[in-house]
């Protein structure tokens, strides 16, 4: 995570491709049709433990836009160019709260890992009151940044986008997550795919060269 995802809303879907570098190339070739429904940064993350894994999320600009997107039949043609094994759930919501415990300093984010759960929450106000309650022991996990995004269609559904110091870290976070982290036991539940573990692999401004 980075500067340029400081978006309010989100399109963001995790699922499995034949080949990264090929879906890729296939969206940088469809920057007009991403800038036509609002899109303006696309950012993808490649599973470091589960070979072919993905995460991907769209910043749009307008809640239209991301409805327009979920209408839209070229969704289904972005799944099927990727080799999707299945048209996976889309999350599109807006942000709740973004939580940066370091502060921004000149180090980048290239080499931290990111943790991204989609899942459902009791409230989510009560959990972000949690969340602060337990920000020194997210600290000292080595959590650098958490994101909460809330889906449109549903209050209680949650994006939670975790950046993480290194692997080791990451791996002792899941095995041994906080209590305010209610999210991460949740994760794999029902409609929702298993914890996302995945360093930065590609950034693309739509709209701008490049």
């Amino acid at each position: 995570m980075g500067e340029y995802e400081l978006h309010s809303f989100i399109l963001a879907c995790d699922f499995r491709v034949d080949d990264v570098d090929r879906m890729w190339e296939w969206l940088k070739k469809h920057r007009e049709g991403l800038e036509s429904i609002g899109a303006h940064h696309v950012v993808l993350y490649e599973s470091i433990w589960e070979p072919r894994r993905v995460f991907v999320t769209i910043g749009i600009r307008n809640a239209r836009s991301i409805r327009d997107v979920l209408r839209s039949p070229a969704i289904f043609e972005w799944f099927d160019i990727s080799g999707a094994d299945d048209i996976p759930p889309i999350f599109g919501g807006e942000v709740v709260e973004k939580i940066d415990l370091f502060g921004s300093g000149p180090e980048g984010h290239v080499g931290r890992v990111v943790v991204g759960v989609m899942s459902s929450v009791a409230d989510v106000s009560e959990l972000m009151v949690k969340v602060h309650d337990g920000l020194p022991r997210f600290k000292n996990g080595g959590v650098r940044k958490i994101w909460v995004y809330r889906a449109f269609d549903d209050g209680q559904e949650v994006l939670i986008l975790q950046e993480i110091a290194d692997e080791a870290s990451a791996r002792q976070w899941i095995e041994h997550p906080d209590a305010a982290a209610e999210w991460m036991t949740n994760a794999g539940m029902g409609p929702y795919p298993s914890r996302f573990v995945g360093r930065f692999a590609h950034l693309m401004s739509v709209g701008e060269p490049g």
